[in-house]
């Protein structure tokens, strides 16, 4: 789309989804009628495609009971390197670079394992103090099992304004005593995109193996992670990629490092035709696949096959034109009718810097949240006082976001939020 200044009215609004390419696409996902769906950056909406690939996968089971591993139109044993295939150009990789597995978690321990290898000086990680809490205590808890205290020797990159984290600190912490960098592609309160190329260039420089957490923005933004070197990198599969509620997750790891033997191994790290020899020597798999452990989850992956089906249908490239276009519409109508009502953009306005989603700061964040969900608005709050907004490209509309944002005035000037306690529930 050419059009750079925005008119803040429901015409113009319509005018620009009569232009969206990806317009069609909204028809593949179920989107309750009358609803607002903000809330794509923590659990994505669900497709006609993944609901169908789940009940075609239970099928399968019904159809072929055991031998559904080897039979039928997608036997289970291959459906974790299919998927990564799938997946692999929504990241920049090689298809053998990218296997779906485990949980975020799990594999941020199982790659941390596998590639934290203090030796001599070379015995600290490097992280942000504005990391999601996961990856900080999946780095402490490896920095334990190697018999050191997390307190020394996991370095947290300050921020300067408690949103935002600026590169050139996090290149000066790459001392020759750091053995070990995690970072994430997107910092998930303010949605600031990190330099990733940058920071593994840099990181290589000084002979640092560096691994980022793509959970923020895997589906949105185009990554090129075996032309930029990453090392590896970990992602969910439940947010901007629709895969279910704790679906299976994904892990990238170069090919430089195939023929490594992961940290932590199972019989599914073994190299695939020689896993069903129950041998105690393992034969490593050459491929992101050595990264497994146990059985897949084969009913988890279902839906994320239905929902790569819709990605395949237009590229990440033309995802990203679209998310990039839309947040900056969204911005601007805050800039307009939010600002002076007490809300703040805590995002990067810069598109090199923003990833899918805006971030509001308000005082009332908690009641003003509860207020749009009584609208039929589903947004998503992170403590202290941050609302998050996704104008997830696939199924949002600029009516949505225009909409939002005159009930975000309405809720403000005929104080809707007051009617709500000030309490975040126990999922937030």
């Amino acid at each position: 789309m050419e059009i750079t200044a925005f008119e803040n009215s429901l015409d113009f609004a319509k005018n620009l989804d009569a232009q969206d390419k990806l317009g069609a696409l909204r028809d593949e996902f179920y989107i309750p009628d009358g609803m607002i769906y903000l809330d794509g950056n923590s659990l994505g909406l669900l497709s006609k495609r993944a609901e169908q690939t789940l009940l075609n996968m239970l099928q399968s089971w019904k159809n072929y009971h055991i031998d559904g591993w080897t039979t039928g139109e997608e036997p289970w044993f291959y459906l974790p390197e299919k998927l990564g295939r799938m997946m692999a150009p929504l990241v920049g990789a090689e298809p053998e670079e990218v296997i779906i597995t485990g949980s975020t978690t799990i594999n941020l321990h199982q790659l941390a394992a596998t590639f934290y290898e203090p030796k001599g000086n070379r015995t600290k990680i490097i992280a942000t103090e504005l990391d999601f809490p996961t990856d900080i205590y999946a780095l402490q808890s490896q920095i334990r099992l190697r018999g050191y205290d997390p307190e020394t020797h996991l370095i947290s990159i300050q921020s300067r304004d408690g949103r935002l984290i600026e590169e050139e600190d996090i290149i000066a912490a790459m001392t020759d005593e750091v053995a070990l960098i995690l970072l994430p592609t997107v910092l998930y309160r303010s949605g600031q995109l990190l330099d990733i190329q940058r920071l593994t260039e840099e990181a290589h420089a000084r002979g640092i193996i560096i691994g980022f957490d793509g959970c923020h923005s895997v589906g949105a933004i185009p990554h090129y992670f075996s032309k930029w070197g990453v090392d590896f990198a970990v992602w969910c599969n439940y947010k901007y990629l629709n895969a279910g509620p704790g679906g299976v997750a994904s892990l990238y790891v170069n090919k430089k490092h195939f023929g490594r033997i992961p940290g932590l191994t199972g019989w599914y790290s073994s190299r695939k035709d020689k896993q069903f020899d129950m041998e105690h020597q393992l034969t490593v798999e050459h491929s992101a696949g050595a990264f497994q452990t146990g059985t897949p989850h084969i009913l988890s992956m279902a839906p994320l096959m239905g929902s790569l089906e819709i990605f395949a249908k237009t590229s990440i490239e033309e995802i990203r034109i679209k998310s990039l276009h839309i947040t900056q519409y969204f911005m601007q109508l805050v800039n307009e009718d939010l600002l002076e009502l007490g809300f703040t953009l805590l995002n990067p306005t810069e598109d090199s810097r923003r990833g899918g989603h805006i971030s509001l700061h308000h005082e009332e964040a908690v009641r003003i949240c509860k207020a749009l969900k009584a609208n039929n608005i589903i947004p998503d709050y992170r403590a202290p006082n941050v609302i998050r907004l996704a104008p997830v490209a696939l199924y949002v509309t600029y009516e949505d976001v225009w909409k939002t944002v005159q009930v975000l005035k309405a809720i403000i000037h005929n104080k809707q939020y007051e009617a709500f306690d000030s309490q975040r529930g126990v999922v937030a």
